[in-house]
């Protein structure tokens, strides 16, 4: 069964946008479920100590919700993005950010659009493939003379350190 593109930018219910936030709590990852990207924004905010070290990939949920532009902001936060990409220039943009999702950071926050929660793993694959990697490609397109591509893609089936995870989960679509 094939699901219809327009499947992948439909919010998900409040039903199994509930039932998602009660499966990630039970594998030890905290899940706040806020209504838009300006909420989203908030909770992060709130999160975030002022000083800091904060690294993100340039997702574009973090850019709609205007908390790329806040956790770069020098005077509050010590982001290390830029430094990261100093020290490599042929760092990938978005692969970067697997490595402190995985392992290495302290705390990790996710925000995630509902319209992002598939019913299963095949799907979950066939959405970035399909419908996420076309946009990602024409984006790079736009600043480099390369496309993108998927190279690593990161499951997180649960969270062994209490409190180090949290995915907010936005009801509105937001991001790609």
């Amino acid at each position: 069964m094939t699901q219809a593109r327009e499947d992948f930018v439909r919010p998900a219910s409040e039903e199994t946008i509930q039932h998602v936030a009660q499966r990630m709590r039970e594998r030890n990852i905290e899940v706040v479920v806020v209504d838009d990207g300006d909420q989203a924004r908030k909770v992060v905010l709130e999160r975030l100590p002022e000083g800091a070290e904060v690294h993100s990939g340039k997702s574009k949920t973090l850019q709609d919700a205007g908390i790329f532009d806040a956790i770069h902001e020098e005077s509050r936060y010590d982001a290390l993005r830029p430094r990261i990409f100093k020290m490599d220039r042929q760092a990938s943009a978005s692969a970067s950010q697997l490595g402190p999702y995985a392992s290495t950071a302290g705390k990790v926050i996710l925000v995630v659009g509902s319209q992002k929660i598939v019913p299963d793993l095949e799907t979950a694959l066939r959405r970035i493939r399909d419908y996420v990697l076309p946009w990602e490609d024409a984006q790079v397109r736009k600043v480099m003379t390369i496309g993108s591509f998927v190279g690593k893609i990161l499951l997180v089936e649960r969270e062994w350190v209490d409190g180090r995870m949290t995915v907010i989960l936005v009801r509105k679509p937001i991001g790609i």
